[in-house]
């Protein structure tokens, strides 16, 4: 009876230092959630990097600044074993561009060259245009309809909260050149890949095909690629297109990582983060400086506890996520560490409100992440029964190595105005958003730091059901 009794003792006072590690738990997130959204870190990692460094094509002198400018940020917030980690990245520069419509009449185009693109010869072209209102026409179209000629897309890209346009309507920038090559066209020309109305061209990376010599690619302002919808049903068109663009295949790229260091489990790490590149035509602060910026506060704010959650968090700022590659370096470095990585996320979607929660399958139920979805109630934030799809080309790697992923879903239903263009500034980052998406990553991350939570065992554990909204 007297052992029960023990027993019993200290089950109780098991229970109730669980109790009160959680009630903690909530109130430091709690307290995370309302000094982020007065906190000015965010922004001002924004603007510091959109106004001193500017825009950062990789290859570029700036992308060299940026990565030292990293370093530096990092160590004066406080971060610890802060890396540089090289690898190999071609790169390409764009030169001198121009686009004219010649036929029926002349008229300047505004156009910017998509990222990756072949140049023109150095007179540029001139052709008969073969235009298409949807990419699915261009596939269905016979070799004679666009052979010697420079084909045009007008799909449009849809507005949509979740952005689900811009796959869509991406595959004209994608995979365009490719299927207009293969096709015998000299030259492509599409709308941008966007949902504003304005003349700004969008520029992106465009692949190649195996064994297609690709052709080049640009991207028209949406009401230039209307115009010359409008123009094409009433007769032929001709365009003279002029691309000048250089490439070096022997470049190399940074992925640029800080810590908080875990005071119990300093080896179970959660990677969190954005891109530090950018495209060259603007200075990228939705696309990505915003991204750095909510992760690094983040977890600054956590940095700054008395006393540091249980698990390491890493902030990444990727090296090259506009033409691909910081991923599989990523992996690449830390294959050995995979077990270990609890959890992937990355913000690089702007900065506006976080109105979504998506959390690995089977986790929902976990204490941590039933307390999360209390304190994010108060941010407007739900849990989406789903768990993610597609959680951010920077940590698809990790993902498909089997780490689970997060994703703060962010309004991106003006983030496609501004995407890949001059117009990606800071006068288009809303400071009280930019704070929200703070709040939300920092009191989210914590609570899985500073708990048991295996995402691995409880999605094994899952039912297979399908889940939805």
């Amino acid at each position: 009876m007297r052992l029960f009794r023990t027993l019993l003792t200290a089950a109780a006072v098991s229970a109730l230092m669980a109790g009160a590690s959680h009630a903690q738990d909530v109130k430091t997130a709690e307290a995370l959630r309302d000094k982020a959204l007065l906190d000015r870190t965010a922004w001002d990692v924004t603007e510091d990097l959109t106004t001193t460094i500017g825009p950062r094509l990789v290859g570029s002198p700036a992308m060299a600044r940026a990565k030292d400018w990293s370093v530096a940020k990092f160590k004066a917030l406080g971060f610890t074993n802060v890396k540089v980690e090289e690898f190999a990245k071609p790169s390409w520069t764009r030169g001198e561009e121009s686009a004219e419509l010649v036929a029926p009449y002349p008229i300047k185009l505004s156009i910017v060259g998509l990222g990756r693109t072949v140049p023109t010869p150095a007179g540029g072209i001139e052709a008969e245009v073969a235009l298409f209102k949807t990419y699915a026409e261009l596939i269905a179209a016979p070799e004679s309809a666009v052979k010697g000629k420079i084909v045009v897309i007008t799909q449009p890209m849809v507005r949509a909260q979740d952005g689900a346009g811009y796959g869509v309507a991406g595959i004209s920038r994608r995979t365009g050149p490719v299927e207009a090559a293969k096709r015998g066209a000299v030259g492509l020309l599409i709308r941008s890949i966007s949902t504003s109305d304005s003349t700004v061209p969008h520029t992106g990376v465009t692949a190649f095909g195996d064994g297609v010599v690709s052709i080049p690619s640009a991207a028209l302002g949406v009401p230039e690629a209307e115009q010359l919808e409008r123009l094409a049903a009433k007769g032929p068109l001709r365009i003279k297109l002029k691309l000048a663009s250089t490439v070096d295949p022997a470049d190399v790229a940074w992925n640029i990582s800080g810590e908080i260091k875990g005071s119990e489990k300093p080896d179970e790490v959660i990677v969190i983060g954005g891109h530090l590149d950018s495209w060259d035509v603007g200075t990228g602060a939705l696309d990505d400086a915003t991204g750095v910026a909510i992760t690094t506060a983040a977890a600054k704010l956590i940095g700054d506890l008395p006393k540091h959650p249980k698990r390491t968090i890493r902030v990444v700022m990727f090296g090259s996520e506009e033409s691909g590659g910081s991923s599989e370096a990523y992996l690449a470095a830390h294959k050995d560490e995979v077990p270990k990585i609890v959890l992937a996320g990355e913000s690089d979607s702007g900065a506006d409100h976080v109105y979504s929660l998506q959390i690995p399958k089977g986790s929902a139920g976990h204490p941590a992440m039933q307390t999360a979805a209390r304190v994010l109630t108060a941010l407007k934030i739900y849990v989406d029964r789903a768990p993610p799809a597609h959680a951010g080309a920077d940590i698809e790697g990790l993902e498909e190595s089997g780490v689970p992923v997060v994703a703060l879903n962010q309004d991106a239903s003006r983030y496609f105005d501004y995407h890949h263009t001059m117009d990606d500034t800071l006068n288009k980052v809303r400071p009280d958003e930019l704070a929200q998406n703070v709040a939300a990553w920092a009191s989210f991350i914590y609570l899985v730091a500073d708990s048991d939570i295996d995402f691995r065992a409880l999605s094994a554990a899952a039912p297979a059901a399908a889940s939805g909204h």
